[in-house]
C-alpha cells in the first residue's frame, strides 16, 4: 500500500479541526479523526480515483464533515497538501503547491 505524508500545515490543520471538534462536543473530535483516516485510507487505496483539482493535485471529501482532504499522487505514495474546510477562502491552499 501507498505511504502516506503530510506538508506541516496539513497537520496542523487536521490537528486544530479536531481539536475544535472535541471542544464542541466530547467525542465528536475523534469522530472527525476517525472520518479523516477513512478518507484518507481511500486516497491510499485508490489515489487516482479522487477529483483532479489543479495539477496532478486530487481532492477526496470527508464524510459528515465540511472539510476536503487535498493530496497529490506520485510513485512512492499521496502527499497530503491541506485539510481545508469548505468555508475557507477557496483556492488559498495554492500557494502549497508551489513549495
Amino acid at each position: 500500500m501507498m505511504s502516506v505524508s503530510f506538508r506541516p500545515e496539513a497537520r496542523i490543520e487536521a490537528l486544530e479541526a479536531q481539536s475544535w471538534y472535541e471542544s464542541r462536543s466530547s467525542g465528536l473530535g475523534v469522530e472527525f479523526a476517525h472520518a479523516l483516516d477513512a478518507s484518507i485510507q481511500s486516497a491510499r487505496r485508490n489515489p487516482l480515483a479522487a477529483q483532479t483539482i489543479e495539477g496532478d493535485c486530487r481532492r477526496v471529501l470527508l464524510r459528515r464533515f465540511p472539510y476536503s482532504v487535498f493530496y497529490r499522487p506520485d510513485a512512492n505514495g499521496i502527499l497530503i497538501v491541506a485539510i481545508f474546510h469548505h468555508h475557507r477562502r477557496p483556492g488559498a491552499w495554492l500557494t502549497r503547491m508551489t513549495r
